[in-house]
């Protein structure tokens, strides 16, 4: 199963500011724990939100652009990984193993990445394989 594994965003990270080398290496160490175990597709952090946007969707699909910052800081992520595990169970043992993202509290959360077979019926074979063209050709590029 494939996870999304999100560090949630602190009052810190939304300051700008960056880990100190000890930190980066220390994670570091820990993302090439991850490669070696076949664990990780994807690792990334993401700037403070100030340096975001979003788009708002009313019910009627009028967009709406929004600059950030974002106020709920508990509602941010600040960074993500993707991970390949064989069960949400091991995705927690692995984020047990992780270093603390940030001084003081702070969150990960993990969820599962839906797949093709949970949506059933409404992936049609004609979506499918235009899912697996898209993904290909994604792969390729990479």
């Amino acid at each position: 199963m494939r996870c999304m594994v999100m560090v949630k965003a602190t009052e810190l990270s939304e300051s700008g500011a960056l880990p100190t080398s000890g930190e980066l290496e220390e994670m570091t160490r820990f993302n090439q724990e991850l490669a070696k175990a076949g664990v990780l597709l994807v690792g990334e952090g993401l700037t403070p939100s100030r340096r975001g946007k979003r788009v708002q969707f009313d019910d009627h699909g009028k967009r709406t652009t929004v600059d950030g910052p974002f106020a709920e800081t508990k509602e941010l992520v600040a960074g993500f990984w993707l991970w390949q595990v064989r069960s949400m169970d091991e995705a927690m043992e692995w984020v047990r193993r992780c270093p603390a993202p940030f001084e003081g509290e702070c969150q990960i959360e993990v969820r599962p990445l839906l797949e093709a077979e949970d949506f059933g019926a409404a992936l049609s074979p004609e979506l499918r394989a235009t899912e697996e063209r898209l993904r290909a050709d994604l792969a390729s590029r990479g």
